[in-house]
């Protein structure tokens, strides 16, 4: 079915796919979004450890809204972005999502697209073109002229296929992202070390330069994706129990865990939450928009 004009109604439509071997071992997934246009809002969209590329095939750029400047759109860039790994929400707005597609990559996945290491990598949304070139640009045409989802998924699979480097982490890296993803808990970072043979020192900058942020840090991110993922399970919200299961010591703590990544509280989280897990209704988003 070809793609609706953009200014046409259209019922919403969400796909992602995981791309074929090799590249589903540097990236998550492949998502495109189509929403028919809303009221112009605010949303949060909570940290992740995932990198992404992002397309708003809306309109050929995107906004920055900061918090310390009264939540005011500030800058905008390209319609293409690479968004790096980020220990704190950012602020989209709703015009972004109406048309858009993206790349979500696994830990480590960045290291096979673009000759730095990750922590060299920006954390901020910043154009694609500074990484890729005219390359990003081109690709988004490429996106836009797809006349349906499966046949845009399908070029930004053929694009990826063609530019992968195939270039794998260090061992004690690929080992660490397996730890540290177990459902019962991260172990401790000197542990992994040990056991991946290296002093503590030598495998945080082996870590970082693959992972983009420390290891402890980057634990910290993936503990709070799991109470997220635990709040969307469809129980009834019990924040001391998801608190207990995810390992936290106490409710001060993971109040104040919480906070630091989202920027509110567990309970205004709840109340605010939309159908995607990292996207959050802006509370303050009668604030002005610019």
């Amino acid at each position: 079915m070809p793609l609706a004009e953009p200014f046409a109604p259209a019922p919403p439509l969400y796909l992602q796919r995981v791309p074929a071997p090799p590249l589903n071992l540097f990236i998550a997934s492949l998502w495109f979004c189509r929403r028919p246009p809303e009221p112009l809002r605010l949303e949060r969209v909570l940290p992740n450890a995932s990198p992404q590329i992002i397309f708003n095939l809306n309109e050929d750029r995107t906004r920055t809204y900061l918090p310390e400047a009264g939540f005011r759109c500030q800058t905008t860039s390209s319609g293409a972005v690479f968004s790096g790994l980020r220990p704190r929400y950012s602020i989209i707005d709703t015009l972004e999502q109406e048309h858009a597609a993206g790349i979500a990559f696994r830990p480590g996945g960045p290291l096979a697209f673009f000759p730095l290491p990750a922590h060299e990598l920006p954390a901020a949304d910043v154009p694609l073109s500074l990484l890729w070139g005219r390359a990003a640009s081109e690709l988004r045409d490429r996106l836009l002229a797809a006349l349906t989802p499966t046949a845009l998924l399908d070029t930004l699979e053929a694009f990826l296929a063609a530019r992968c480097l195939l270039f794998h982490p260090h061992p004690a890296v690929a080992l660490a992202f397996d730890a540290f993803a177990r459902p019962d808990g991260a172990p401790a970072v000197s542990a992994v070390a040990s056991l991946a043979g290296l002093s503590p020192k030598r495998f945080i900058e082996r870590f970082k330069a693959a992972a983009g942020l420390p290891p402890k840090q980057y634990c910290r991110i993936l503990r709070f994706r799991r109470v997220l993922h635990l709040a969307a399970s469809g129980r009834p919200l019990d924040w001391t129990r998801i608190a207990l299961d995810c390992g936290y010591f106490d409710q001060p703590h993971f109040i104040h865990d919480f906070r630091a990544f989202s920027g509110i509280t567990p309970t205004a989280y709840g109340a605010a939450r939309t159908q995607f897990l990292s996207h959050v209704k802006f509370l303050q988003s009668n604030s002005p928009v610019s």
